[in-house]
């Protein structure tokens, strides 16, 4: 499923973690990459800061707040907290810390861009919209699933490395985009991986809570599964041939949770696995690292 291109700053969220890890081969920041404004510590840090990536750390005890770019970063009662850049994130940011003095310090954080696979097509772009039957029919659903985002969960799958949810060949890569005799095309919003047949297992890539289990195909998405890894960052999984879990149900990162299909919007069996927390829409390879 593709979603439109247009340009956001970054966006955060926060949960409680035990520990900090880097993805292996993924980057670690040095004292370098953060320039202090004041007397506050700086936050220890990993993860990716790029486009479609993330970081997450600790505060240093007696922290008052965090914040990046003036929105407020909620943090975990061990001081853990969480941040997301989307797709198409602002180059820079800005984190900025409060001490327990009251000092107040800031470092700017350079998000890489990247250089996303882009297909020149020599055919008009389509110009017709929606039909007003169509939107009758697409409105309930949009609406299920803001609902089923807005939920707040226990999960705890974020504090994990998430794993692959299907082994497969990757047809479709996240941040993929066709450009129409000029014209930009939505980008594809995750990660198409197929095994050339419907029925085959997929499982959970971290532990989280069922939000969503479309009991009838949506237009688009057919049979759709929605997983809340916790504070809001969360899982879709579009054309299910059958989802074998329900709504509320606590998922343990590695557990069967449905079958690949090609209901809705498909030209063929595949699961598109997304990520996202808010309006950011995140790159599943950042957070499991190549397919082996």
């Amino acid at each position: 499923m593709r979603r439109g291109a247009a340009a956001c700053s970054a966006v955060v969220c926060a949960a409680a973690i035990g520990t900090l890890f880097a993805i292996p081969g993924g980057p670690l920041f040095p004292d370098r990459a953060l320039a202090s404004s004041g007397s506050a510590e700086r936050p220890a840090f990993s993860g990716e800061l790029t486009q479609g990536g993330w970081i997450r750390g600790t505060v240093p005890a007696g922290t008052r707040a965090l914040s990046l770019d003036g929105m407020p970063v909620p943090l975990a009662i061990d001081g853990a907290w969480f941040v997301a850049f989307d797709r198409d994130a602002a180059r820079s940011a800005i984190l900025t810390v409060t001490a327990a003095d009251g000092s107040v310090a800031s470092w700017p954080l350079v998000i890489a861009p990247r250089a996303w696979p882009v297909e020149n097509v020599d055919i008009p772009r389509k110009p017709e919209g929606p039909t007003e039957a169509f939107m009758a029919l697409r409105r309930p659903e949009l609406a299920r699933i803001d609902a089923a985002r807005a939920m707040v969960t226990d999960a705890q799958g974020w504090r994990q490395h998430f794993i692959w949810p299907l082994k497969g060949r990757i047809s479709g890569r996240f941040g993929s985009q066709r450009i129409y005799r000029g014209e930009p095309g939505a980008y594809h919003s995750g990660v198409d991986i197929t095994t050339g047949q419907s029925g085959t297992p997929f499982v959970a890539p971290a532990d989280g809570v069922v939000i969503l289990a479309a009991q009838t195909p949506f237009t688009l998405e057919g049979n759709l599964l929605m997983i809340d890894h916790g504070m809001g960052l969360n899982s879709a999984f579009l054309h299910c041939s059958q989802i074998l879990v329900k709504e509320g149900d606590h998922v343990k990162q590695g557990q069967v949770i449905g079958r690949v299909g090609m209901t809705g919007r498909a030209t063929g069996p595949h699961l598109h696995w997304s990520l996202k927390w808010r309006e950011a829409r995140l790159d599943p390879l950042l957070f499991t690292g190549p397919m082996n």
